[in-house]
């Protein structure tokens, strides 16, 4: 691949293919869910069980060791009893051991050597290990062949975000996605937010029409400098990238997708809308490694005419902020856990309770939402009622993806675009050596200025 055709437009737009999927079905599965608040009927707050129930013992395998695999795993086993991670896979032997000593040092969990697989092949083996769960953490552009194995093999899956890296990944999500509901498959998405208490009840205040109709939104996620690796001597290329996996765009998304998705996520369960188009700035000032941009400030265009802005950075010694603020005909909203009038008075606040508090009413009481969802996954399992979350997963990443390619290439990215387009990062095939036409170059923007004459 050529970095300058990767990120060109015409480049991005070209040869559409919509694989098995097709575009009308696709069009189906993204449709936006409606609200019944702002139809007139109340929407209740969901019940969320605080641990899964006893039933039939599960067995998970871990696809992907690295500190959010490790943690994935960690998860499962305390969202209730009976529950085991059985089996372990990596590209790299280090990443096992690590992670298999972690597992020992906080939760007493050993795996044995003859269910630890390493190599680009180590998720078949992983998902025919005998498991009946595959949690699936890899780098986010392994993803879509990861879960479309995993739902062939009938396996229930969590998913961390994002789905994928590009719009290829993201629509064989969906077929695997449409697949495994047919087959009665549960998928669970790391999209935290939608299981955290405090979201989901001001979500459920703002649905009900709280703030009044919807007018836009902004939303800000700004932290310091991400982790990076300096290139060892003796790594190949693609050993390089997989190690520096969160600074390459291939492997990653980008932070606006491999991160800012959270936020993005939150917008368009609040907006209750997708955008049908994207109008992207971005650029890079500090990162020393990886082909990516440190900021990106992005204005999505709705259909009714809404716009909203979304924002993120990732450079040390700035300030930082992370704000999911939508707005209304009749107030504002903080996605977590506020309501204020237009005047910025406080109408509503989440009543957050203290641990140690013996009057602190548990129906307040917020479950860690990196447990919560494995909670919801084997409540699902084990009581037969099939929840797949995937669609919205999707949206989001398609969403932040849109953003993200209009501030690589300079120009607006409508969402008929990206459902038509034939964009794949990184290489078909994998094997540690040289990785062609991936220069470690960000993408620049526009044309060079002209010199007048004379």
């Amino acid at each position: 691949m050529d970095n300058h055709n990767l990120y060109n437009r015409r480049s991005f737009l070209s040869g559409a293919t919509m694989g098995t999927m097709g575009i009308i079905g696709a069009a189906s599965l993204l449709s936006s869910c409606s609200q019944p608040g702002r139809q007139g009927k109340e929407i209740p707050l969901p019940d969320l069980p605080d641990r899964a129930p006893e039933g039939k013992p599960l067995k998970a395998g871990l696809i992907g060791c690295g500190g959010r695999g490790t943690g994935a795993a960690i998860n499962f086993v305390d969202a209730g009893p009976g529950l085991e991670i059985v089996a372990l896979g990596d590209v790299f032997q280090d990443k096992i051991d690590q992670c298999r000593a972690e597992l020992k040092a906080e939760r007493n969990i050993e795996i044995a050597d003859d269910k630890c697989f390493v190599g680009f092949d180590n998720f078949e083996k992983v998902i025919d290990s005998g498991v009946d769960v595959v949690l699936l953490c890899t780098p986010p552009h392994f993803r879509p062949a990861h879960l479309e194995a995993a739902i062939n093999a009938r396996k229930h899956v969590f998913i961390e975000k994002p789905c994928a890296v590009d719009p290829v990944g993201a629509r064989s999500v969906l077929v695997s996605a449409k697949r495994a509901e047919q087959m009665g498959l549960c998928i669970v998405s790391g999209t935290i937010r939608r299981v955290q208490k405090d979201f989901m009840e001001t979500r459920r205040r703002v649905a009900n029409g709280e703030i009044g109709e919807i007018t836009g939104a902004n939303i800000i996620r700004n932290g310091g400098s991400l982790w990076f690796r300096n290139r060892n001597p003796k790594w190949t290329d693609m050993e390089y990238m997989l190690r520096n996996w969160a600074n390459f765009c291939w492997l990653s998304g980008d932070h606006i997708v491999e991160q800012f998705i959270h936020e993005i996520d939150v917008m368009n369960w609040f907006v209750d809308a997708l955008p049908v188009k994207a109008i992207g700035w971005g650029g890079r000032q500090r990162r020393i490694t990886g082909d990516q941009y440190d900021f990106f400030s992005i204005e999505y265009e709705y259909a009714n005419g809404m716009h909203t802005h979304c924002a993120a950075r990732q450079i040390s010694g700035c300030s930082n902020l992370t704000k999911q603020l939508i707005t209304g005909t009749k107030g504002f909203a903080n996605a977590k856990g506020l309501i204020m009038d237009l005047q910025g008075n406080t109408v509503w606040e989440y009543p957050y309770q203290k641990e140690d508090d013996p009057a602190a009413d548990p129906k307040w009481k917020i479950t860690n939402p990196f447990v919560q969802e494995h909670i919801n996954l084997v409540t699902a399992i084990r009581t037969g009622k099939v929840i797949n979350d995937a669609e919205a997963h999707v949206n989001s990443t398609i969403v932040a993806t849109m953003g993200r390619i209009s501030a690589y290439t300079g120009k607006d990215v409508t969402w008929d675009e990206m459902m038509n387009s034939d964009l794949y990062l990184g290489p078909k095939h994998y094997a540690f050596g040289p990785v062609e036409g991936i220069p470690e170059v960000p993408p620049v923007i526009g044309a060079e200025p002209v010199q007048p004459k004379g």
